[in-house]
């Protein structure tokens, strides 16, 4: 099977400040509030290790079945200016696809740009691709909607 590969970047302007977004971005507990694509979409922290090569491990996936892991290993934190992890996400004991994402933080007095860069390698099949790509979508949007709330 071809490795499948893709590359997207969204960008958001959020309603709090850079300090309040880095700990949202950043935060394996805070990520649970807003990292999946919809409401129905549990991630449920195992493991947080938030330092330049710590590792967070997730159950991610539908509330009543979350059957996905998520490793995340952190690569780069200078805060609260830019992030850079890698995700893998495991079904099966068996890796689907890894992404390796950079957030660059701009701050804008009460609010903050939000640049993120996601790179995909999916070992499972193109389908991958475009689930990520829409996944990454509705967690920004769930982001910004729960940062408009604590704003």
């Amino acid at each position: 099977m071809s490795l499948d590969t893709k590359s997207f970047n969204l960008t958001r302007i959020m309603p709090v400040t850079v300090d309040r977004l880095w700990h949202l971005l950043t935060d394996a507990k805070a990520r649970e509030n807003w990292s999946g694509p919809d409401a129905t979409t549990l991630l449920e922290t195992e493991t947080a290790d938030l330092r330049v090569g710590g590792q967070d491990r997730h159950r991610f996936g539908p509330a009543d079945a979350p059957e996905f892991v998520v490793d995340t290993r952190w690569y780069d934190l200078t805060a609260p200016d830019r992030a850079v992890f890698t995700e893998t996400l495991i079904f099966g004991g068996a890796a689907v696809c890894t992404s390796l994402v950079t957030y660059v933080l701009q701050s804008n007095g009460k609010h903050t740009e939000l640049q993120t860069t996601v790179a995909v390698s999916s070992f499972s099949g193109s389908d991958t691709l475009d689930e990520v790509h829409t996944g990454w979508n509705g967690g920004m949007d769930n982001l910004e909607r729960h940062a408009a709330t604590i704003a």
